[in-house]
């Protein structure tokens, strides 16, 4: 399973409720960076689907949960343990640095 689109209607079954770690990449479709982030989310996402949830947010579609989670610049990404915000970083990351954000 591919990462999954995030909106104000799922984020809190599939963000904040899940039982799992959960990566949430804040992008955009003009964002240079936030294109080059979307094959390695994406495969992050293959590669670790039942460990991890992977979810995207649309800053442009989403500015609600943009301005909640005080997003100022993207790609920003955040990770979730059992509903909390627990660790974030903006810019393009690699996969390793990924994984060690969810340690």
């Amino acid at each position: 399973m591919a990462e999954i689109t995030l909106t104000k209607d799922n984020f809190e079954a599939e963000v904040l409720k899940s039982d799992i770690p959960v990566v949430v990449d804040f992008w955009a479709t003009w964002c240079g960076p936030c294109q080059m982030m979307g094959p390695i989310i994406e495969k992050f996402a293959e590669e670790f689907e039942g460990t991890y949830t992977v979810g995207k947010v649309n800053v442009d579609d989403e500015e609600e949960l943009a301005e909640e989670y005080g997003i100022m610049s993207i790609p920003s990404i955040k990770i979730f343990k059992n509903g909390e915000n627990v660790k974030s970083v903006v810019g393009v990351q690699s996969r390793e640095k990924l994984l060690d954000l969810l340690k």
